[in-house]
Protein backbone atom coordinates (compact mmCIF):
# COMPACT_ATOMS: atom_id res chain seq x y z
CA UNK A 1 0.00 0.00 0.00
CA UNK A 2 1.47 3.27 -1.04
CA UNK A 3 0.02 6.22 0.66
CA UNK A 4 -1.93 4.81 3.81
CA UNK A 5 -0.63 2.07 6.20
CA UNK A 6 -2.87 -1.14 6.67
CA UNK A 7 -3.52 0.33 10.12
CA UNK A 8 -4.41 3.66 8.63
CA UNK A 9 -6.93 2.21 5.83
CA UNK A 10 -8.41 -0.01 8.57
CA UNK A 11 -8.86 2.77 10.99
CA UNK A 12 -10.45 5.17 8.42
CA UNK A 13 -13.05 2.35 7.43
CA UNK A 14 -13.91 1.81 11.33
CA UNK A 15 -14.88 5.66 11.30
CA UNK A 16 -17.23 5.74 8.59
CA UNK A 17 -18.40 1.84 8.44
CA UNK A 18 -19.39 -1.36 10.07
CA UNK A 19 -18.30 -3.45 7.19
CA UNK A 20 -16.24 -6.99 7.81
CA UNK A 21 -12.40 -6.36 7.63
CA UNK A 22 -9.66 -8.90 7.66
CA UNK A 23 -6.08 -7.83 7.91
CA UNK A 24 -4.04 -9.66 5.66
CA UNK A 25 -0.24 -8.97 6.09
CA UNK A 26 3.58 -9.84 6.61
CA UNK A 27 3.83 -8.57 10.33
CA UNK A 28 3.17 -11.44 12.47
CA UNK A 29 4.19 -9.66 15.52
CA UNK A 30 2.02 -10.40 18.14
CA UNK A 31 2.45 -5.78 18.66
CA UNK A 32 0.73 -5.37 14.73
CA UNK A 33 -1.87 -8.18 15.53
CA UNK A 34 -3.42 -6.31 18.80
CA UNK A 35 -2.93 -2.99 17.06
CA UNK A 36 -4.43 -4.10 14.08
CA UNK A 37 -8.07 -5.81 16.18
CA UNK A 38 -7.76 -2.79 18.26
CA UNK A 39 -8.11 -0.05 15.51
CA UNK A 40 -10.98 -2.32 14.09
CA UNK A 41 -10.05 -5.13 12.00
CA UNK A 42 -12.91 -8.10 12.86
CA UNK A 43 -9.67 -10.72 11.83
CA UNK A 44 -5.85 -10.91 11.75
CA UNK A 45 -4.35 -13.76 9.30
CA UNK A 46 -0.23 -13.39 8.88
CA UNK A 47 1.20 -14.96 5.69
CA UNK A 48 2.02 -17.21 4.63
CA UNK A 49 -1.82 -18.45 5.06
CA UNK A 50 -4.00 -21.26 3.06
CA UNK A 51 -6.40 -19.68 1.33
CA UNK A 52 -8.99 -22.72 2.52
CA UNK A 53 -8.51 -20.90 6.36
CA UNK A 54 -8.68 -17.49 5.12
CA UNK A 55 -12.12 -18.86 3.21
CA UNK A 56 -13.38 -20.36 6.74
CA UNK A 57 -12.66 -17.02 8.33
CA UNK A 58 -14.36 -15.03 5.96
CA UNK A 59 -17.03 -16.82 6.07
CA UNK A 60 -17.14 -17.06 10.05
CA UNK A 61 -17.26 -13.26 9.86
CA UNK A 62 -19.97 -13.28 7.50
CA UNK A 63 -22.49 -15.34 9.53
CA UNK A 64 -21.18 -12.95 12.89
CA UNK A 65 -21.99 -9.45 10.90
CA UNK A 66 -25.40 -11.39 9.58
CA UNK A 67 -26.07 -11.67 13.15
CA UNK A 68 -25.06 -7.83 13.91
CA UNK A 69 -27.64 -6.18 11.29
CA UNK A 70 -30.59 -4.22 12.40
CA UNK A 71 -33.11 -6.05 13.88
CA UNK A 72 -35.77 -7.12 11.64
CA UNK A 73 -39.44 -5.51 11.25
CA UNK A 74 -41.77 -7.42 12.67
CA UNK A 75 -44.76 -6.90 9.92
CA UNK A 76 -48.06 -8.29 10.64
CA UNK A 77 -50.40 -8.92 7.69
CA UNK A 78 -54.06 -9.90 8.24
CA UNK A 79 -56.14 -9.49 5.10
CA UNK A 80 -55.97 -6.13 3.36
CA UNK A 81 -53.61 -4.69 6.56
CA UNK A 82 -50.12 -4.17 7.07
CA UNK A 83 -48.72 -3.54 10.39
CA UNK A 84 -44.87 -2.38 11.13
CA UNK A 85 -45.23 -2.60 14.82
CA UNK A 86 -41.30 -1.17 14.99
CA UNK A 87 -41.97 1.82 12.67
CA UNK A 88 -45.64 2.32 14.41
CA UNK A 89 -47.25 2.10 10.66
CA UNK A 90 -50.45 0.84 9.38
CA UNK A 91 -51.03 0.11 5.32
CA UNK A 92 -54.47 -1.12 3.63
CA UNK A 93 -53.71 -2.03 0.27
CA UNK A 94 -50.50 -0.49 0.17
CA UNK A 95 -51.89 2.73 1.04
CA UNK A 96 -50.60 3.88 4.62
CA UNK A 97 -52.82 5.54 7.06
CA UNK A 98 -52.17 7.36 9.70
CA UNK A 99 -53.34 6.21 13.20
CA UNK A 100 -53.00 7.54 16.63
CA UNK A 101 -50.82 6.13 18.95
CA UNK A 102 -53.44 4.73 20.97
CA UNK A 103 -55.85 3.36 17.82
CA UNK A 104 -52.18 1.61 16.79
CA UNK A 105 -51.76 -0.07 20.15
CA UNK A 106 -55.51 -1.43 19.77
CA UNK A 107 -55.06 -2.29 16.31
CA UNK A 108 -51.73 -4.36 17.49
CA UNK A 109 -52.99 -5.95 20.23
CA UNK A 110 -56.11 -7.03 18.27
CA UNK A 111 -54.41 -7.96 15.23
CA UNK A 112 -51.50 -9.69 16.91
CA UNK A 113 -53.95 -12.97 18.01
CA UNK A 114 -56.62 -12.52 15.33
CA UNK A 115 -60.46 -14.59 16.80
CA UNK A 116 -59.47 -13.72 20.52
CA UNK A 117 -61.97 -11.92 21.83
CA UNK A 118 -60.58 -8.94 24.40
CA UNK A 119 -62.77 -7.21 27.04
CA UNK A 120 -63.06 -3.52 26.96
CA UNK A 121 -60.40 -3.49 29.95
CA UNK A 122 -57.86 -5.86 28.34
CA UNK A 123 -58.08 -3.34 25.50
CA UNK A 124 -57.60 -0.40 28.17
CA UNK A 125 -54.59 -1.65 29.70
CA UNK A 126 -52.87 -2.56 26.26
CA UNK A 127 -53.47 0.78 24.67
CA UNK A 128 -54.29 3.01 27.13
CA UNK A 129 -52.67 5.16 29.59
CA UNK A 130 -53.93 4.89 33.25
CA UNK A 131 -55.57 7.69 33.72
CA UNK A 132 -58.19 5.94 31.06
CA UNK A 133 -58.37 2.47 33.01
CA UNK A 134 -61.53 3.70 34.82
CA UNK A 135 -63.62 4.25 31.63
CA UNK A 136 -63.61 1.03 29.77
CA UNK A 137 -66.27 2.66 27.25
CA UNK A 138 -63.49 5.03 26.00
CA UNK A 139 -62.23 1.93 24.05
CA UNK A 140 -65.51 1.93 22.04
CA UNK A 141 -64.66 5.83 21.02
CA UNK A 142 -61.04 4.08 19.86
CA UNK A 143 -61.99 1.59 18.12
CA UNK A 144 -64.71 3.56 16.03
CA UNK A 145 -62.74 6.18 15.07
CA UNK A 146 -60.16 3.55 14.00
CA UNK A 147 -62.78 1.31 11.98
CA UNK A 148 -63.17 4.40 10.44
CA UNK A 149 -59.99 4.65 8.90
CA UNK A 150 -59.22 1.00 7.98
CA UNK A 151 -62.84 -0.67 7.31
CA UNK A 152 -64.07 -0.33 4.26
CA UNK A 153 -67.90 -0.33 5.70
CA UNK A 154 -67.08 0.78 9.23
CA UNK A 155 -70.90 -0.34 10.05
CA UNK A 156 -70.02 -3.80 8.85
CA UNK A 157 -66.36 -4.17 9.78
CA UNK A 158 -64.39 -7.10 8.57
CA UNK A 159 -61.46 -6.62 10.62
CA UNK A 160 -62.47 -5.34 14.02
CA UNK A 161 -65.63 -6.86 15.20
CA UNK A 162 -68.09 -6.62 18.51
CA UNK A 163 -68.56 -9.38 20.47
CA UNK A 164 -71.57 -7.63 22.26
CA UNK A 165 -72.11 -7.57 26.32
CA UNK A 166 -67.93 -8.26 26.06
CA UNK A 167 -65.54 -6.25 23.76
CA UNK A 168 -63.91 -6.76 20.18
CA UNK A 169 -62.11 -9.57 18.36
CA UNK A 170 -59.81 -9.18 15.32
CA UNK A 171 -61.99 -10.93 12.13
CA UNK A 172 -59.03 -10.95 9.79
CA UNK A 173 -60.74 -8.71 7.20
CA UNK A 174 -62.04 -11.50 4.71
Amino acid sequence: MLKMSGIDVCRELRRTSNAGIVMVTARADETDKIIGLEVGADDYVTKPFSLRELHARVRSLIRRLEGRGEPQDKLLKRGDLTISESQMRVWKRGVEIALTPTEFRLLTALAARPGIVYSRLQLLQAAMEDDYLNDERTVDAHISKLRKKIEDDPSKPAFIQTVYGFGYRFGGGA
